[in-house]
């Protein structure tokens, strides 16, 4: 098989295989995927399917000392991007799913997201904060543009002022421009775009269903043009595969207008590790030892690191020369020159008493 053959696997979709939960009891003798019957021949292709999640709340709260936020806000579970690296995988196992090909193809979607927002910033005893909105799973995948789940929190959000900094892969977010731009104009919002290279080909193959490497430059750039604050999040940054074009990525992130660059570390959680590991071997599969040795090197020996302070960004001689390399092509860029804070004193709550007179 030549370097980045795509060697099986279905049309579309970036995990090729589906291992059953490890919470569950039992396991199956197939892989528990059935075909779309619609498929042309000597095409597999998988359908998705979505559920409806009955979550009563949807704010998540952590208090983890290495991310920046201590909220936040996801439309769904489960993610038709298809990452095969995505961190947030092994989720769908408390679900009695498969973080393989399930987390892709089976997405809960919370159609009352807005609703149950709205309740919760109404609580006397919420305080406000800035809401990270797409954390865990992209706020604009497909399922998005007709149901219009995140489109309706932003609007909530507006409504209450209060700040958001949005985090996706997707091209969908150029939709909602007028909220954004309304929002940023009083500091409330911001936009991440999560862009680890500029390689068409293996984004095609490690992102399969997110916006194209191009097309996410030209939505940092209809951003920055409309007044939203943009960031480029190089990540995963993946040794001996995608680490040689952080440069160009910040190259382009910069021209197109982004103010922030941010990397992380590829992180291989629990069922991650497998799936990866199958994946370079199936499309990288001459590189494949060289990229989990890197890997392994950055994570103490292990392939993946748990630990607060280096489980985002690693240790080692490899992750120094990364972080030197990094500092030093946003600072000749531009980029980082300036934190960016979000308003949290704006927030009110629309029907609470003097609310209008708040306005003034």
């Amino acid at each position: 098989m030549k370097d980045g053959d795509s060697g099986g696997g279905f049309r579309g979709r970036g995990a090729a295989s589906n291992a059953p939960s490890r919470f569950l009891d039992w396991s199956r003798s197939d892989d528990g995927v059935e075909p779309d019957p619609d498929a042309e021949p000597g095409e597999a292709r998988l359908p998705t399917t979505l559920f409806d999640d009955d979550a009563k709340r949807v704010i998540s709260w952590n208090d983890s000392p290495d991310i920046p936020f201590d909220r936040s806000l996801n439309p769904a579970r489960g993610c038709e991007h298809g990452c095969v690296y995505c961190y947030a995988r092994p989720t769908h196992a408390y679900l009695g799913l498969s973080p393989g090909l399930d987390f892709e193809t089976k997405i809960f979607v919370k159609r009352d997201a807005a609703k149950l927002l709205r309740r919760e910033l109404e609580r006397p005893a919420y305080r406000p904060g800035v809401l990270a909105l797409g954390a865990n799973t992209d706020p604009y995948q497909p399922f998005e543009r007709g149901l219009g789940i995140t489109r309706q929190v932003l609007e909530v959000l507006d409504e209450f002022s209060h700040p958001v900094s949005v985090t996706t892969k997707g091209a969908l977010v150029e939709r909602d421009l007028d909220l954004l731009a309304r929002m940023a104009e009083r500091g409330l919002a911001q936009v991440n775009v999560s862009l680890p290279t500029l390689d068409a080909g293996i984004a095609r193959r490690m992102e399969p269903r997110a916006a194209s490497p191009q097309r996410r430059v030209e939505t940092m750039r209809r951003l920055a043009a409309a007044g939203v604050p943009v960031a480029v999040l190089v990540a995963p940054v993946i040794p001996a595969l995608t680490d040689d074009g952080i440069e160009a990525v910040l190259d382009a992130a910069a021209a197109a207008g982004a103010s922030q660059a941010f990397y992380v570390l590829l992180r291989l959680p629990g069922e991650v590790r497998d799936l990866f590991v199958e994946w370079l071997e199936r499309h990288y599969p001459d590189r494949a030892k060289h990229v989990m040795s890197l890997v392994q090197q950055a994570r103490g020996g292990r392939d993946n690191d748990p630990r607060f302070g280096s489980r985002m960004l690693g240790g080692g001689a490899y992750v120094d020369l990364l972080r030197q390399r990094f500092r030093l092509a946003c600072r000749r860029r531009g980029l980082n020159e300036r934190t960016l804070e979000l308003r949290t004193d704006l927030f009110r709550r629309p029907d609470a008493p003097g609310a209008q007179l708040a306005l003034f």
